[in-house]
Protein backbone atom coordinates (compact mmCIF):
# COMPACT_ATOMS: atom_id res chain seq x y z
CA UNK A 1 0.00 0.00 0.00
CA UNK A 2 1.38 3.37 -1.11
CA UNK A 3 0.56 5.42 2.18
CA UNK A 4 1.68 9.20 0.38
CA UNK A 5 -1.83 10.71 -1.45
CA UNK A 6 -1.49 10.74 -5.79
CA UNK A 7 -1.15 14.31 -7.25
CA UNK A 8 -5.31 13.97 -8.02
CA UNK A 9 -6.02 13.14 -4.40
CA UNK A 10 -3.52 15.99 -2.99
CA UNK A 11 -5.32 18.60 -5.73
CA UNK A 12 -8.77 17.13 -4.09
CA UNK A 13 -7.78 17.90 -0.10
CA UNK A 14 -6.01 21.02 -1.30
CA UNK A 15 -9.82 22.30 -2.89
CA UNK A 16 -11.88 20.72 0.04
CA UNK A 17 -9.46 22.90 2.34
CA UNK A 18 -9.72 26.08 0.73
CA UNK A 19 -13.44 25.93 0.25
CA UNK A 20 -13.42 25.12 4.24
CA UNK A 21 -11.32 27.80 4.93
CA UNK A 22 -13.48 30.61 2.91
CA UNK A 23 -16.93 29.33 3.58
CA UNK A 24 -17.31 26.89 5.97
CA UNK A 25 -14.88 28.00 9.12
CA UNK A 26 -15.70 32.01 9.71
CA UNK A 27 -19.66 31.01 9.47
CA UNK A 28 -19.55 28.00 11.61
CA UNK A 29 -19.82 29.28 15.00
CA UNK A 30 -22.79 31.50 13.88
CA UNK A 31 -24.99 28.77 12.41
CA UNK A 32 -24.03 26.64 15.91
CA UNK A 33 -25.62 29.42 17.89
CA UNK A 34 -28.07 30.30 15.64
CA UNK A 35 -29.06 26.86 14.84
CA UNK A 36 -28.98 27.78 11.00
CA UNK A 37 -29.07 25.18 8.18
CA UNK A 38 -26.90 26.49 5.55
CA UNK A 39 -28.35 25.73 2.47
CA UNK A 40 -26.76 28.57 0.22
CA UNK A 41 -23.05 27.16 1.53
CA UNK A 42 -24.58 23.23 1.01
CA UNK A 43 -25.00 24.27 -3.21
CA UNK A 44 -21.78 25.83 -3.32
CA UNK A 45 -20.48 22.54 -2.49
CA UNK A 46 -22.30 21.18 -4.84
CA UNK A 47 -20.88 23.68 -7.08
CA UNK A 48 -17.22 21.80 -6.50
CA UNK A 49 -19.19 18.03 -6.69
CA UNK A 50 -19.52 17.42 -3.15
CA UNK A 51 -23.10 16.59 -3.78
CA UNK A 52 -22.42 13.58 -5.43
CA UNK A 53 -18.86 12.45 -4.41
CA UNK A 54 -19.01 8.48 -4.68
CA UNK A 55 -21.61 8.41 -7.45
CA UNK A 56 -21.25 7.53 -10.78
CA UNK A 57 -20.58 10.30 -13.53
CA UNK A 58 -22.90 7.99 -15.53
CA UNK A 59 -25.69 8.60 -13.32
CA UNK A 60 -24.80 12.68 -12.82
CA UNK A 61 -21.83 11.96 -10.22
CA UNK A 62 -18.12 12.51 -9.99
CA UNK A 63 -17.30 9.35 -9.53
CA UNK A 64 -14.62 9.62 -6.97
CA UNK A 65 -13.52 6.32 -4.94
CA UNK A 66 -14.02 6.07 -0.92
CA UNK A 67 -10.79 7.20 0.00
CA UNK A 68 -11.12 10.47 -1.61
CA UNK A 69 -14.46 11.07 -0.07
CA UNK A 70 -13.21 10.60 3.18
CA UNK A 71 -10.23 13.30 2.45
CA UNK A 72 -13.09 15.83 1.37
CA UNK A 73 -15.27 15.00 4.24
CA UNK A 74 -12.34 14.84 7.11
CA UNK A 75 -11.29 18.50 4.98
CA UNK A 76 -15.05 19.85 5.37
CA UNK A 77 -15.22 18.84 9.12
CA UNK A 78 -12.48 21.14 10.35
CA UNK A 79 -14.44 23.44 9.86
CA UNK A 80 -17.53 22.35 10.72
CA UNK A 81 -18.05 18.33 11.71
CA UNK A 82 -22.15 18.90 11.80
CA UNK A 83 -22.06 19.96 8.10
CA UNK A 84 -19.68 17.72 6.68
CA UNK A 85 -21.56 14.94 8.43
CA UNK A 86 -24.89 16.31 6.68
CA UNK A 87 -23.15 16.25 3.47
CA UNK A 88 -22.05 12.51 4.00
CA UNK A 89 -25.41 11.85 4.89
CA UNK A 90 -26.95 13.26 1.70
CA UNK A 91 -24.00 11.75 -0.52
CA UNK A 92 -24.73 7.96 1.09
CA UNK A 93 -28.09 8.79 0.34
CA UNK A 94 -27.69 10.23 -3.76
CA UNK A 95 -25.32 6.86 -4.33
CA UNK A 96 -27.82 4.75 -2.77
CA UNK A 97 -30.53 5.95 -5.64
CA UNK A 98 -27.41 6.23 -8.43
CA UNK A 99 -26.68 2.49 -7.56
CA UNK A 100 -29.28 0.38 -7.08
CA UNK A 101 -32.28 2.76 -8.91
CA UNK A 102 -33.41 2.15 -12.07
CA UNK A 103 -32.19 4.62 -14.61
CA UNK A 104 -35.17 6.61 -15.11
CA UNK A 105 -35.03 6.67 -11.27
CA UNK A 106 -31.72 7.78 -11.20
CA UNK A 107 -32.13 10.06 -14.29
CA UNK A 108 -36.03 11.65 -12.40
CA UNK A 109 -32.98 12.38 -9.28
CA UNK A 110 -29.43 12.10 -8.94
CA UNK A 111 -28.13 15.37 -10.94
CA UNK A 112 -30.28 17.27 -8.95
CA UNK A 113 -29.29 16.02 -5.90
CA UNK A 114 -25.71 16.30 -7.71
CA UNK A 115 -26.56 19.61 -7.57
CA UNK A 116 -28.33 20.15 -4.06
CA UNK A 117 -31.55 21.74 -5.75
CA UNK A 118 -32.74 18.30 -3.88
CA UNK A 119 -31.17 17.52 -0.65
CA UNK A 120 -32.09 13.73 0.47
CA UNK A 121 -32.04 12.24 4.18
CA UNK A 122 -31.66 8.57 4.68
CA UNK A 123 -34.10 7.25 7.27
CA UNK A 124 -33.86 3.78 8.59
CA UNK A 125 -34.00 4.56 12.40
CA UNK A 126 -37.42 4.09 13.97
CA UNK A 127 -38.79 4.97 17.17
CA UNK A 128 -38.45 1.36 18.40
CA UNK A 129 -35.86 -0.09 16.35
CA UNK A 130 -32.41 1.90 16.38
CA UNK A 131 -29.58 -1.15 16.12
CA UNK A 132 -31.71 -3.64 15.30
CA UNK A 133 -32.39 -1.84 11.89
CA UNK A 134 -34.08 -5.54 10.50
CA UNK A 135 -37.12 -4.87 12.97
CA UNK A 136 -38.24 -1.94 11.63
CA UNK A 137 -41.76 -1.71 11.36
CA UNK A 138 -42.86 1.35 8.81
CA UNK A 139 -44.90 -0.70 6.39
CA UNK A 140 -45.67 -0.52 2.07
CA UNK A 141 -48.07 -2.11 0.78
CA UNK A 142 -48.55 -2.26 -2.89
CA UNK A 143 -52.00 -1.09 -4.33
CA UNK A 144 -51.90 -1.14 -8.31
CA UNK A 145 -49.55 1.35 -9.21
CA UNK A 146 -48.31 2.79 -6.09
CA UNK A 147 -47.27 1.49 -2.47
CA UNK A 148 -49.26 2.77 0.89
CA UNK A 149 -46.81 3.54 3.13
CA UNK A 150 -47.52 3.94 7.25
CA UNK A 151 -44.78 4.70 9.75
CA UNK A 152 -42.55 7.03 11.24
CA UNK A 153 -38.71 7.59 11.49
CA UNK A 154 -36.85 8.91 14.41
CA UNK A 155 -33.37 11.32 14.25
CA UNK A 156 -33.76 12.07 10.35
CA UNK A 157 -31.23 14.81 9.43
CA UNK A 158 -32.85 17.36 7.41
CA UNK A 159 -36.38 16.08 8.12
CA UNK A 160 -39.09 18.75 6.99
CA UNK A 161 -36.36 20.72 4.96
CA UNK A 162 -35.08 18.17 2.60
CA UNK A 163 -37.18 17.36 -0.53
CA UNK A 164 -35.90 13.49 -0.77
CA UNK A 165 -36.42 11.10 1.59
CA UNK A 166 -34.81 7.46 1.10
CA UNK A 167 -37.01 5.14 3.14
CA UNK A 168 -36.50 1.72 4.30
CA UNK A 169 -40.10 0.42 4.34
CA UNK A 170 -41.28 -3.22 5.25
CA UNK A 171 -42.75 -4.68 2.32
CA UNK A 172 -43.41 -8.43 3.91
CA UNK A 173 -42.93 -9.96 7.06
CA UNK A 174 -40.22 -12.12 6.26
CA UNK A 175 -37.47 -10.75 8.41
CA UNK A 176 -34.77 -8.47 6.52
CA UNK A 177 -35.24 -9.90 3.27
CA UNK A 178 -39.32 -8.10 3.64
CA UNK A 179 -37.39 -4.56 3.82
CA UNK A 180 -37.36 -2.32 0.89
CA UNK A 181 -36.11 1.10 -0.36
CA UNK A 182 -38.16 3.61 -1.54
CA UNK A 183 -37.86 7.52 -2.47
CA UNK A 184 -40.36 9.11 -1.34
CA UNK A 185 -40.58 13.02 -2.13
CA UNK A 186 -41.53 15.65 0.68
CA UNK A 187 -44.45 16.94 -1.40
CA UNK A 188 -46.04 13.57 -1.04
CA UNK A 189 -49.64 13.41 0.54
CA UNK A 190 -49.49 11.87 3.64
CA UNK A 191 -45.96 12.57 4.76
CA UNK A 192 -45.91 15.16 7.84
CA UNK A 193 -42.78 16.10 10.32
CA UNK A 194 -42.27 16.45 13.28
CA UNK A 195 -40.81 19.55 15.57
CA UNK A 196 -36.78 19.90 15.22
CA UNK A 197 -35.19 17.87 18.21
CA UNK A 198 -32.98 19.96 20.68
CA UNK A 199 -29.58 18.05 20.56
CA UNK A 200 -26.44 18.49 22.42
CA UNK A 201 -24.77 19.27 19.14
CA UNK A 202 -24.99 19.41 15.40
CA UNK A 203 -27.10 22.42 15.39
CA UNK A 204 -26.41 23.18 11.85
CA UNK A 205 -29.14 20.92 10.49
CA UNK A 206 -32.43 20.09 11.75
CA UNK A 207 -33.34 16.65 13.11
CA UNK A 208 -36.55 15.71 13.40
CA UNK A 209 -39.00 12.39 13.13
CA UNK A 210 -40.94 11.39 9.36
CA UNK A 211 -44.26 10.21 9.75
CA UNK A 212 -46.25 8.21 6.81
CA UNK A 213 -49.70 8.26 7.04
CA UNK A 214 -51.44 6.45 4.02
CA UNK A 215 -48.49 8.25 2.02
CA UNK A 216 -48.76 7.10 -1.70
CA UNK A 217 -45.15 7.05 -3.28
CA UNK A 218 -45.12 5.17 -7.01
CA UNK A 219 -44.54 1.59 -7.74
CA UNK A 220 -41.36 3.30 -9.97
CA UNK A 221 -40.14 5.19 -6.64
CA UNK A 222 -38.58 1.49 -5.73
CA UNK A 223 -35.09 1.43 -5.08
CA UNK A 224 -33.68 -1.99 -6.89
CA UNK A 225 -36.38 -5.09 -6.25
CA UNK A 226 -38.84 -5.69 -3.43
CA UNK A 227 -36.72 -7.27 -0.59
CA UNK A 228 -33.49 -5.74 -1.54
CA UNK A 229 -33.77 -2.90 1.27
CA UNK A 230 -31.36 -4.16 4.02
CA UNK A 231 -28.68 -5.43 1.34
CA UNK A 232 -28.72 -1.79 0.12
CA UNK A 233 -29.23 0.01 3.82
CA UNK A 234 -25.58 -2.27 4.85
CA UNK A 235 -23.99 -1.60 2.03
CA UNK A 236 -24.52 2.25 2.46
CA UNK A 237 -23.64 1.81 5.87
CA UNK A 238 -20.20 0.65 5.32
CA UNK A 239 -19.28 4.06 3.18
CA UNK A 240 -21.29 6.19 5.72
CA UNK A 241 -19.37 4.89 8.38
CA UNK A 242 -16.06 6.16 7.17
CA UNK A 243 -17.27 9.23 6.11
CA UNK A 244 -18.56 9.43 9.85
CA UNK A 245 -15.29 8.15 11.12
CA UNK A 246 -13.28 10.86 8.63
CA UNK A 247 -15.83 13.58 10.38
CA UNK A 248 -14.59 12.96 13.42
CA UNK A 249 -11.22 13.05 11.90
CA UNK A 250 -11.56 16.21 10.86
CA UNK A 251 -12.97 17.87 14.12
CA UNK A 252 -9.94 16.17 16.11
CA UNK A 253 -7.50 17.44 13.99
CA UNK A 254 -9.26 21.11 14.20
CA UNK A 255 -8.91 20.67 17.84
CA UNK A 256 -5.01 19.49 17.97
CA UNK A 257 -4.14 22.25 15.82
CA UNK A 258 -5.76 24.75 17.95
CA UNK A 259 -4.88 23.54 21.23
CA UNK A 260 -0.69 23.20 20.14
CA UNK A 261 -0.98 27.66 19.09
CA UNK A 262 -2.90 27.78 22.70
CA UNK A 263 -0.39 26.07 24.68
CA UNK A 264 2.45 28.22 22.82
CA UNK A 265 0.64 31.39 24.10
CA UNK A 266 -0.97 30.35 27.84
CA UNK A 267 1.69 31.31 30.54
CA UNK A 268 1.44 29.51 33.62
CA UNK A 269 3.88 29.78 36.76
CA UNK A 270 6.31 32.19 34.75
CA UNK A 271 6.15 30.49 31.24
CA UNK A 272 4.02 28.47 28.38
CA UNK A 273 2.35 25.70 29.27
CA UNK A 274 3.78 24.11 26.01
CA UNK A 275 6.69 23.57 28.08
CA UNK A 276 5.41 21.30 31.07
CA UNK A 277 6.49 17.58 30.33
CA UNK A 278 2.41 16.78 31.11
CA UNK A 279 1.02 19.15 28.14
CA UNK A 280 3.62 17.70 25.39
CA UNK A 281 2.82 14.17 26.52
CA UNK A 282 -1.01 14.70 25.89
CA UNK A 283 -0.16 16.32 22.67
CA UNK A 284 1.58 13.80 21.80
CA UNK A 285 -0.73 10.97 22.26
CA UNK A 286 -3.36 13.40 20.74
CA UNK A 287 -1.33 13.26 17.78
CA UNK A 288 -0.63 9.46 17.70
CA UNK A 289 -4.35 8.75 18.02
CA UNK A 290 -5.38 10.71 14.96
CA UNK A 291 -2.66 9.17 12.52
CA UNK A 292 -4.00 5.68 13.59
CA UNK A 293 -6.93 6.46 13.11
CA UNK A 294 -6.42 7.91 9.80
CA UNK A 295 -4.61 5.34 9.03
CA UNK A 296 -6.66 2.25 9.63
CA UNK A 297 -9.88 4.75 7.65
CA UNK A 298 -7.45 4.78 4.54
CA UNK A 299 -6.80 1.63 4.58
CA UNK A 300 -10.66 0.41 5.33
CA UNK A 301 -12.08 3.17 2.27
CA UNK A 302 -9.42 1.39 -0.23
CA UNK A 303 -11.28 -2.17 1.08
CA UNK A 304 -14.84 -0.56 0.48
CA UNK A 305 -13.51 0.82 -2.82
CA UNK A 306 -12.43 -2.27 -3.91
CA UNK A 307 -15.60 -4.49 -2.67
CA UNK A 308 -12.96 -6.69 -0.13
CA UNK A 309 -14.28 -9.75 1.77
CA UNK A 310 -13.55 -7.85 5.06
CA UNK A 311 -14.78 -4.52 3.97
CA UNK A 312 -17.55 -4.60 6.39
CA UNK A 313 -15.05 -5.74 9.60
CA UNK A 314 -12.83 -3.15 8.21
CA UNK A 315 -15.62 -0.12 8.16
CA UNK A 316 -16.25 -1.17 11.79
CA UNK A 317 -12.82 -0.59 13.07
CA UNK A 318 -12.19 2.84 11.32
CA UNK A 319 -15.06 4.03 12.71
CA UNK A 320 -14.79 2.51 15.98
CA UNK A 321 -11.36 3.75 16.10
CA UNK A 322 -11.71 7.32 14.70
CA UNK A 323 -14.55 8.02 16.72
CA UNK A 324 -13.83 7.07 20.00
CA UNK A 325 -10.06 8.78 19.19
CA UNK A 326 -12.05 12.00 18.43
CA UNK A 327 -14.02 12.42 21.04
CA UNK A 328 -10.75 11.81 23.40
CA UNK A 329 -8.80 14.04 21.56
CA UNK A 330 -11.25 16.93 21.66
CA UNK A 331 -11.81 16.44 25.62
CA UNK A 332 -8.09 16.19 25.73
CA UNK A 333 -8.10 19.72 23.58
CA UNK A 334 -10.55 21.02 25.98
CA UNK A 335 -8.78 20.42 29.28
CA UNK A 336 -5.47 22.11 27.84
CA UNK A 337 -7.74 25.04 27.19
CA UNK A 338 -8.82 24.82 30.86
CA UNK A 339 -11.77 27.29 31.10
CA UNK A 340 -11.37 28.80 28.23
CA UNK A 341 -12.57 25.74 25.93
CA UNK A 342 -15.62 25.79 27.86
CA UNK A 343 -16.47 28.93 26.31
CA UNK A 344 -18.31 29.48 23.04
CA UNK A 345 -15.35 31.67 22.23
CA UNK A 346 -13.38 28.99 21.06
CA UNK A 347 -14.47 26.07 18.66
CA UNK A 348 -13.75 23.31 20.96
CA UNK A 349 -16.69 23.18 23.03
CA UNK A 350 -18.53 22.86 19.75
CA UNK A 351 -16.75 19.97 18.37
CA UNK A 352 -16.74 18.53 21.36
CA UNK A 353 -20.42 18.64 21.43
CA UNK A 354 -20.83 17.60 17.96
CA UNK A 355 -18.63 14.61 17.87
CA UNK A 356 -19.92 13.30 21.23
CA UNK A 357 -22.80 11.47 18.60
CA UNK A 358 -20.72 9.86 15.73
CA UNK A 359 -20.34 7.05 18.43
CA UNK A 360 -23.52 6.68 18.18
CA UNK A 361 -25.14 7.01 14.69
CA UNK A 362 -24.45 4.84 11.92
CA UNK A 363 -23.72 1.81 14.39
CA UNK A 364 -23.11 2.42 17.66
CA UNK A 365 -20.04 1.85 19.45
CA UNK A 366 -21.12 -1.13 20.65
CA UNK A 367 -22.70 -2.66 17.33
CA UNK A 368 -19.47 -2.04 15.99
CA UNK A 369 -17.38 -4.21 18.52
CA UNK A 370 -19.95 -6.81 17.43
CA UNK A 371 -19.33 -6.71 13.40
CA UNK A 372 -15.72 -7.21 14.44
CA UNK A 373 -16.01 -10.06 16.52
CA UNK A 374 -18.42 -11.73 14.29
CA UNK A 375 -16.03 -11.22 11.95
CA UNK A 376 -13.47 -12.66 13.66
CA UNK A 377 -15.56 -15.88 15.17
CA UNK A 378 -17.11 -16.50 11.26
Amino acid sequence: MDYHLTEEQTAIQQLAERFTAEEVTPEAARWDAEHLFPRETLRKAAELGFGAIYTDEATGGIGLGRLEAAIIVEALAYGCPSTAAFISIHNMATWMIGAFGSEDLSRRFVPRLATMEYIASYCLTEPDSGSDAAGLKTRAVRQGDHYLVNGSKAFISGAGENEIYVSMVRTSDDGHRGISCLVIEKDTPGISFGANERKLGWHSQPTAMVMFEDARVPVENLVGREGDGFKIAMAGLDGGRLNIGACSLGGAQRCLDETVNYVKERKQFGRSIAEFQNTQFMLADMATEIAAARSLLHIAALKVNEDAPDKTAFAAMAKLKATESGSRVANDALQLHGGYGYLMDYPIERIVRDLRVHEILEGTSQIMRMIIGRDLLS
